[in-house]
């Protein structure tokens, strides 16, 4: 064999080296493309994760709701105060229809960013349409959406004899809570603000009472050395 020295102990060790570093190189340059790969798959999950959390988190948004008002209203707050002064009705107290149409803007957006092509069709018709001032219904986008999720996470797609109600815009929680504790942080400050002012009240009648006594003294005193005279 052409390379290989057996015939003494330098052929036999410069043999042995050129086999080491050989395999050495081998072992190096497949590790490096290992690394290479795995890298690169991680990141592709992380990615596809991402994608999945964002297009999961629309769906809940444009599909939490199945009963009640199921379309999104794109009027704004403003337009409806106008609408409610030119009429002579009462202003709308609530501004959940704003709330609604808020999330669902950033769902759509989410959704053109990163959606399927159907998908990203169907979120830009809902954004034309919203633009254009329309009622948007978002069922079909619902669909889509859910489609998708469930076979990027390997399960099995709904069956088709299943009914399922019209889904709509998740409804947004209303903030009572947090004016009801601000009401009554408010209360208890009072009332720690108050005890402090009733203790002060009480320091300064004690000291008042005090006050008067040695005056008493002080007087009594005057008369018994004026009677000794």
């Amino acid at each position: 064999m052409r390379g290989i020295d057996f015939s003494s102990w330098q052929g036999v060790l410069s043999t042995l080296a050129g086999l080491v570093l050989i395999t050495l190189l081998g072992v190096g340059i497949r590790l490096l493309v290992m690394q290479t790969l795995q890298q690169r798959r991680e990141r592709e999950n992380r990615q596809i994760n991402e994608r999945l959390r964002t297009l999961m988190a629309a769906y809940k948004t444009l599909g939490g709701s199945f009963t009640g008002e199921l379309g999104v209203d794109p009027t704004h707050l403003r337009d409806l105060r106008q609408r409610a002064h030119e009429e002579g009705i009462a202003e709308p107290g609530s501004d959940r229809a704003r709330r609604i149409r808020d999330a669902v803007e950033a769902a759509l957006s989410d959704i053109l960013l990163l959606g399927t092509d159907e998908q990203v069709r169907l979120a830009a018709r809902a954004a034309s349409e919203l633009a254009q001032g329309r009622a948007v219904h978002t069922h079909e986008l619902v669909i889509s959406l859910r489609d998708f999720v469930r076979e990027a996470l390997d399960l099995a797609p709904v069956p088709a004899d299943l009914e399922i109600p019209r889904q709509g815009p998740t409804r947004p929680a209303g903030s009572g809570g947090g004016s009801g504790k601000g009401r009554n942080e408010g209360d208890a400050k009072g009332g720690r603000t108050g005890g402090g002012g009733g203790g002060m009240g009480a320091g300064m009648g004690g000291l008042g009472v005090g006050a008067g006594a040695a005056l008493g003294a002080g007087h009594a005193a005057g008369e018994d050395e004026a009677g000794a005279r």
